[in-house]
């Protein structure tokens, strides 16, 4: 957790610190989403399980209030609910169903998904419609090099019976890409997940860009033995390396000299 976060806010009372530090680094993050584009109306998710020092091991979330933009999302208007998407904390704010199957399937089936992204960008839905999705073309798919998965397109996603087929598509591949739908990623941290979810992003942004200047037989292929090396060579996805802190912590400074209500 951030050290700025956690000092320069007062934390409520009857709340546990470690549920309110979780509140903040959420929060920021949908304020770094917002500052960096990657929004939908009102729409998709981030979510967060909280730590079982709250829980006591039960599986419990964070989520965003349906109806408000990423850039009104709060530390204490965040709703706490569970894997069936139940409100727990008494908010008066509703939670989006379509939103949270996807999530619930991932948090509850994949053992260390603690936290969870999904977007509409331009560059990843592009990217997702595609019949070869993304290719090893470039600097960024090269770091992702054997963790991308790819599910089918199956609707909008508020059938729970689809959540065993997602499961099944993703395997322990933490940078999905759902077909002619958008882009998603797990992992153990927040920082760690937004890391896999921004070079998943980045990698779309590039090949749209390199696509449009002559289509996929102009570009030039990575060897896979190449993106495999630059893979195993990228530290910022590794929790010995910060697994994103550094990089996460970089963007909400900057969300902060913007606009800090996120923590109120």
């Amino acid at each position: 957790m951030n050290a700025a976060l956690q000092t320069s806010t007062v934390l409520p009372p009857g709340m546990h610190p470690d549920e309110w530090a979780a509140r903040l680094e959420l929060a920021a993050c949908y304020r770094v989403f917002a500052m960096l584009g990657w929004t939908e109306m009102i729409y998709n998710h981030i979510t967060l399980r909280l730590p079982d020092s709250v829980t006591r091991g039960q599986k419990q979330f964070l989520i965003n209030p349906f109806g408000l933009h990423y850039s009104e999302v709060t530390a204490s208007n965040l709703v706490k609910i569970d894997l069936e998407g139940h409100v727990l904390d008494g908010s008066a704010h509703r939670v989006n169903p379509a939103g949270f199957v996807v999530h619930a399937a991932i948090h509850d089936g994949i053992e260390g998904a603690h936290c969870v992204m999904h977007t509409h960008t331009t560059a990843g839905v592009s990217v997702a419609c595609l019949k070869d999705g993304l290719q090893q073309t470039n600097f960024y798919t090269a770091q992702l090099h054997g963790m991308v998965a790819y599910h089918d397109f199956e609707g909008i996603t508020i059938h729970a019976d689809e959540g065993p087929r997602l499961l099944q598509s993703i395997g322990d591949r933490p940078a999905v890409i759902l077909r002619n739908h958008g882009l998603l990623a797990w992992g153990s941290t927040l920082p760690q997940t937004f890391a896999i979810l921004w070079t998943l992003q980045r990698a779309c942004e590039i090949q749209l860009a390199t696509f449009s200047m002559g289509g996929p037989q102009a570009a030039l292929p990575v060897p896979e033995a190449i993106a495999a090396k630059c893979t195993r060579d990228a530290l910022q996805f590794n929790p010995n390396h910060g697994a994103g802190r550094d990089v996460f912590d970089a963007l909400v400074r900057q969300v902060d000299r913007i606009d800090s209500s996120y923590r109120s």
